[in-house]
C-alpha cells in the first residue's frame, strides 16, 4: 500500500492525472474488466480479469494470455494488457482473455510462491488459469472447443504447467520466455529444467517455444536444458531460438519490433493446431504509432542521474518506470515536469500528452523501452 501511495503522492504532486494508474478502457478493442469467481475451500476469490473481444458475431474461439511477474509486491503490479497481441488475435475472430492471478493487482488473495519448488509454483498459477476457464467456457461468446493458452515470462511458464490439466477445447500452448528466475535458490535453472519434464510427462498438447540469447532471466543453456528435458520427456514442443533482440530478449513480446518475430510462427501454429489463423477483422489492425526516436548514446538507461531538467522527485520517478513492462516511454520537459507511461495503446503519445498538460515547454522522450533517446537541445 505504502508504494501505491507514494506513486499516488508523486502524481498529485506533478499534476498528472490519475489515469496512469486507473488505466482507462481501450474501447477501440471493446475492452472489459470482469471479476471471476475461483473457489478456494470454503472462500470465493475474485480474478481480476481483462477481455476483449470483436464487435459483431460469435462464439469466438478463445485465447488465454497470462502475465510476467514484476519486481517487487505482486499486489502492485498493474493490470496487464498486451495490446499488441490483443490486436493480432481480435483481427482473427478471437476473444482474448487476461486474468491477473491470485494477489497480482487487483486479484483476491495471496501470491502463492512455493519457495524453491518452482514445478509446485506453475501448478498454482495453473489453477486460476483453470478458474477462468471455468467460468469463460460457460459463457454464450465463447467457443469452448476452440482454446489457445499463451504466455510470457511467469505466465508463459504457466502456460505449460497449465498444459497438464488435459483441459478440453485447448488445441496448443504458446510459451514466450516462461520460467521463473530465483537465484537465491540453488541450481534454480536445473530445477527449472527438470521441472519442465515433469510437466511434459502429463501433456500430450503441442507447443511453441519462443527465447532469445540475450535473454536478462533465462541463458540459452538455461532455455536450451528447459527445451531438452521437456521434448526428451515426450512433450511436443518447437523452439523459435530468435537470437539477439534489442538489449534484452526477455521484452521481445511486449515490443512492436518483436511482432516480426513471434507473428509468421504463431499463425503457421495456428493453422496446423486446426485454429482460425487468417486476419477476418482488419479494423483491430493497430493505429500509426508515435515515432521512435533512433538511440542517442546520451547517457546509459540505468544511469537516473543523467536525466536532465528534474529533481530527487522525477528520479525517483525513472526508477519507478525503469520496473515497467515493454512498451514504455519517460517523458521531461525542460520545466522540470515528466511523466511515463507503460504497456496499453501507444505509450509515447500518452506519456508525451501527460508531461504537455503541466508544463508550459515543450516535453520531450527522453527514454522508450529499453533505450535512452534524448538528445541535448
Amino acid at each position: 500500500m505504502l508504494n501505491r501511495i507514494f506513486i499516488l503522492g508523486l502524481l498529485l504532486a506533478f499534476g498528472l492525472p490519475l489515469k496512469a494508474i486507473s488505466q482507462e478502457l481501450n474501447r477501440a478493442l471493446n475492452e472489459e474488466v470482469l471479476s471471476i469467481p475461483k473457489k478456494v475451500s470454503l472462500f470465493t476469490l475474485q480474478l481480476e480479469t481483462t477481455l476483449y473481444k470483436p464487435s459483431t458475431g460469435g462464439p469466438f474461439p478463445v485465447v488465454v494470455i497470462n502475465h510476467g511477474k514484476s519486481p517487487g509486491d505482486s499486489r502492485f503490479q498493474a493490470r496487464y494488457r498486451p495490446t499488441s497481441a490483443v490486436r493480432f488475435f481480435l483481427q482473427r475472430g478471437y476473444a482474448v482473455v487476461v486474468p491477473m492471478r491470485q494477489g497480482f493487482s487487483k486479484s483476491d488473495g495471496m501470491y502463492i510462491g512455493g519457495g524453491c519448488n518452482v514445478q509446485s509454483n506453475g501448478i498454482a498459477q495453473a489453477q486460476d488459469v483453470k478458474a477462468v476457464l471455468d467460468h469463460v467456457a460457460q459463457q454464450p461468446w465463447a467457443n469452448p472447443q476452440q482454446i489457445l493458452v499463451a504466455g510470457q515470462s511467469h505466465g508463459g511458464w504457466t502456460t505449460l504447467a497449465f498444459g497438464r490439466e488435459k483441459y478440453p477445447g485447448v488445441r496448443g500452448l504458446i510459451n514466450f520466455a516462461g520460467g521463473l528466475k530465483q537465484e537465491s535458490c540453488m541450481a534454480w535453472e536445473s530445477g527449472l529444467a527438470n521441472a519442465a519434464g515433469e510437466y511434459a510427462q502429463q501433456t500430450s498438447l503441442p507447443s511453441l517455444w519462443f527465447y532469445g540469447d540475450n535473454d536478462s532471466y533465462f541463458s540459452q543453456a538455461t532455455y536450451r536444458s528447459m527445451y531438452d528435458k521437456y521434448t526428451a520427456a515426450g512433450g511436443q514442443a518447437e523452439l523459435i531460438a530468435f537470437g539477439l533482440f534489442g538489449s534484452d530478449a526477455h521484452a521481445m513480446f511486449g515490443s512492436r519490433n518483436g511482432e516480426a518475430i513471434w507473428h509468421p510462427p504463431v499463425q503457421a501454429a495456428l493453422k496446423k493446431w486446426g485454429l482460425p489463423f487468417e486476419v477476418i477483422f482488419p479494423e483491430y489492425g493497430a493505429p500509426t504509432p508515435t515515432s521512435v526516436p533512433p538511440p542517442s548514446g546520451f547517457a546509459d538507461l540505468q544511469d537516473v542521474k543523467a536525466i536532465p531538467h528534474v529533481g530527487d522527485k522525477g528520479r525517483e520517478g525513472y526508477r519507478q518506470f525503469l520496473t515497467k513492462a515493454f512498451p514504455r516511454a519517460f517523458v521531461v520537459s525542460p520545466s522540470g515536469r515528466w511523466s511515463w507511461a507503460e504497456t496499453g495503446e501507444d505509450p509515447l503519445k500518452r506519456a508525451l500528452e501527460n508531461c504537455q498538460k503541466n508544463s508550459d515547454q515543450l516535453c520531450r522522450l527522453y527514454a522508450v523501452d529499453d533505450q535512452v533517446v534524448w538528445t541535448k537541445e
